[in-house]
């Protein structure tokens, strides 16, 4: 597998703290290497859409779909409490 961002993902890691963006790089590679590993507790979000949701942090979510051999990273934002 490998990560493709779209414009909004991209626009969105690069207004996030820079906290959070090194917890995503670290979340990202972890899930390239192990994607069912408890920590990523990754979870459908919307079956409709194809979207997935994994948790940056306790505060931040990132989302992404599944396309090919690929994940492609839609967004990452603060989590919708």
């Amino acid at each position: 597998m490998r990560l493709l961002y779209t414009a909004q993902f991209s626009r969105a890691y690069r207004d996030a703290p820079a906290l959070i963006r090194r917890a995503f790089e670290k979340q990202s590679l972890l899930l390239l290497e192990n994607p069912r590993h408890p920590s990523r507790r990754i979870k459908k979000y919307n079956t409709a859409e194809g979207k997935w949701q994994g948790r940056v942090n306790q505060d931040w979510r990132f989302y992404f779909r599944m396309v090919g051999d690929a994940y492609v990273m839609t967004d990452i934002i603060p989590h919708p409490k």
